[in-house]
Formats: structure tokens, C-alpha cells, sequence
């Protein structure tokens, strides 16, 4: 049972990370429920305040997420039709066989938004750009925190004090 649950919160670790670059998965969050499942291992020490500090941050980083971008899109002149077409942008760029799509495809996404909200070329390519940029913050702070939350689990997990087999 305890390499099933280390399995597990290995697997929720992993698709974390993953979740970071994908709007549909909460990437933080996922990686702290695979150090929650690691906490219900027998020889691991995870301390309630350790969970819940971690826990707060994957919340706060996972509401920011939303922020992010907004702030990003709305410093640059964007609209909501950007915002949209960045979310639209990405989706498209990660199912597309084209390389670099989920780069190219946020920043497509939110100008082609942007030219259906306002018919100027030149606004439209830096509200675009402003959507890029908050896109790729907030995908670089979830992959960072994604990170950190893989090496507290490998930390802990190398402090496991029983048997996995």
C-alpha cells in the first residue's frame, strides 16, 4: 500500500508540473494533493503547518493565476475578447502539431481576440503582447511552485523511514 501511495503522489506530483502550462488543470494545487497523499504514508512526517502553508500558497498562486494575465492584458490596452482569445490560443497551440504552439498560440489567440473587439492593428498587437506576457508570468510562477512542491515531496520522501515493498 505504501508504494501505491507514493506512486500516486508522485503521479499527482508530475501531473501538477504538467497542469502549470494547462489552463484545465490547477497545477500547484494538484502537486499539494500528491503531498497530501504522501503525508498518509506510514514513516512520513509531513506537519500540519507544513500542509497548510503549502496549501495557502497553491490557493493564492492558483487566484493569481486569474490576476496575472488580467493585469498584464489591461496594463497593455487588452480587452476581455484578449483574455479570451489567449485561453483559446493556448488550447489550440497545445493540441497543434506546429512547434512552439503553446508560445504562439496565447499570443495569436489574444490578438485575433483583440482584432475582433477593436479593428486597430497596432492596439491590438500590444494588448496581445501585454496577454503574452501575463500569460507566460503566471505559467512561470505555477511551474516554479510546481517545482519547489516536486522537491519537498523527493525531500521527504528520501526521509521515509519504512519499507515501500
Amino acid at each position: 500500500m505504501e508504494l501505491f501511495l507514493v506512486l500516486v503522489g508522485l503521479l499527482l506530483m508530475l501531473l501538477g508540473i504538467v497542469g502549470s502550462f494547462l489552463p484545465i488543470i490547477p497545477g500547484p494545487l494538484t502537486s499539494w494533493v500528491g503531498l497530501l497523499v504522501l503525508h498518509y504514508t506510514d514513516g512520513v512526517q509531513l506537519s500540519q503547518t507544513f500542509l497548510i502553508v503549502t496549501l495557502l500558497v497553491a490557493i493564492f498562486i492558483y487566484i493569481l493565476d486569474y490576476i496575472i494575465p488580467a493585469i498584464g492584458t489591461k496594463r497593455f490596452g487588452g480587452s476581455k475578447s484578449g483574455m479570451i482569445g489567449t485561453t483559446l490560443g493556448l488550447v489550440i497551440g497545445l493540441l497543434s502539431p506546429i512547434p512552439f504552439g503553446i508560445i504562439i498560440g496565447p499570443f495569436v489567440g489574444a490578438l485575433v481576440g483583440e482584432m475582433i473587439h477593436r479593428n486597430d492593428m497596432e492596439k491590438a498587437i500590444k494588448a496581445a503582447f501585454g496577454s503574452f506576457l501575463g500569460f507566460v508570468a503566471s505559467t512561470f510562477l505555477k511551474f516554479i511552485v510546481a517545482i519547489i512542491f516536486l522537491g519537498f515531496f523527493i525531500a521527504k520522501l528520501s526521509e521515509h523511514n519504512t519499507n515501500l515493498y
